[in-house]
């Protein structure tokens, strides 16, 4: 996995934790500054009580002017009498709670002031409210949680990044160590491989040499499947059109000799004239580690089957031994995961092959007997297929 990702996906996920702790604190935050807030409006509202109260009681009636109820734009009031009935109120807010206090009904507060008996108009109550907002209050908690979060976000992928300096180094080296082992592996491989193919042209075939070259072969899938990681990431596979039931026997050809080391025989029953448009690369991996595998996993004189055949537009290749079978199927295809132990290999074959068929949609289908064989099959549909 690329390093930067690793390091954002994380950073996201740190984050989202560290958010959802916040949420309690966060709650009991937004509730104790609505209680404040309320408390403050109701101060507000009693401050603007008083000076409706001042105004009344400098009003001269003896004067013959009419009095000037106080208006504000952000308050709202009323003269009430005992009943509650409107002596003058400039308040459209309906008011179902009618006794004396601070009310809060469906964002609008109002303070309710008794009079005494007579004195104001005839009014028994004073009521001023207006609308209660909590804006200011769901704005600041937006602003902190982002602040929050961000800051979260920023140090987790820097400490994450910084942590991972050491590995990524160690990787590095351990990536050119690697690039360095398969290329000096490549050159006696194939030095190996020439000479054994010179000898038997001019000399009868030797049983020793044939068992050099198939244990050759076995190194050469574990090197390409090696090469295949390294170069998998970063390079792109291009599709070309293919000859599958050619390849299919080429590569059965070429694990004959391997197979021929515990007398195991492979059967091919290949349909003719077979294309696909796939990678060549990806092909084989995909073909060579079943034949490697099955092989590994058969017993001796033991035999495998393979079939390529069209059903319905669509391709079916299938590779059956009589070998060991499979306890946990679905474990098979993680990386560096092998059942038996004994039989070598790093595990990573078959992670390979499900990482190309999930890429490329090839369906795959498992039969599996436990001591009694697999059977693995292959199904190509369009547009890889190019059976008419």
């Amino acid at each position: 996995m690329n390093d930067k990702l690793y390091a954002l996906k994380n950073a996201f996920w740190y984050t989202m934790f560290f958010a959802v702790l916040l949420l309690t604190p966060t709650y009991l935050y937004v509730t104790y500054m609505k209680y404040v807030t309320e408390i403050q409006y109701e101060f507000k509202l009693k401050k603007q009580s008083h000076l409706i109260l001042r105004a009344m009681e400098e009003f001269d009636p003896k004067e013959n002017e009419p009095f000037l109820y106080p208006r504000y734009r952000s308050f709202q009031s009323g003269l009430y009498d005992v009943h509650f009935t409107p002596v003058f109120t400039l308040i459209t807010h309906p008011l179902t709670m009618q006794k004396g206090g601070y009310h809060i009904e469906d964002g609008y507060a109002y303070l309710v002031v008794a009079l005494p008996e007579r004195r104001y108009f005839e009014a028994s109550y004073l009521v001023i409210g207006g609308a209660l907002s909590y804006v200011s209050i769901y704005r600041d908690i937006v602003i902190i949680l982002l602040g929050i979060t961000t800051l979260i976000f920023v140090l987790s992928l820097f400490f994450l990044d910084r942590f991972a300096l050491p590995f990524q180094r160690l990787n590095k080296r351990l990536d050119r160590f690697i690039k360095d082992s398969m290329h000096e592996i490549n050159t006696p491989l194939s030095i190996i491989n020439i000479n054994i193919d010179l000898y038997n042209r001019s000399n009868a075939t030797n049983k020793y040499l044939q068992r050099i070259k198939a244990a050759t072969k076995t190194l050469a899938t574990l090197y390409n499947d090696m090469d295949y990681l390294i170069k998998n990431e970063r390079l792109s596979f291009a599709y070309e059109t293919i000859d599958l039931s050619h390849y299919l026997q080429e590569r059965i050809d070429y694990f004959s000799e391997v197979a021929a080391l515990k007398n195991i025989t492979i059967e091919g029953h290949i349909a003719q004239e077979i294309k696909i448009l796939f990678n060549p690369t990806q092909l084989q991996r995909i073909i060579d580690n079943n034949l490697s595998n099955a092989i590994k996993y058969s017993y001796e004189e033991g035999n495998i089957e393979v079939s390529l055949l069209v059903e319905d537009k669509t391709c079916v290749m299938a590779f059956k031994d009589q070998g060991v079978g499979i306890q946990n199927v679905d474990q098979i295809f993680e990386r560096y995961y092998r059942e038996n132990q004994d039989k070598g290999g790093f595990g990573i074959g078959l992670n390979i092959v499900k990482s190309i068929i999930d890429k490329a949609g090839i369906e795959l289908n498992i039969d599996s007997e436990y001591g009694k064989g697999s059977i693995f099959s292959y199904t190509f549909s369009p547009p890889i297929t190019l059976c008419a």
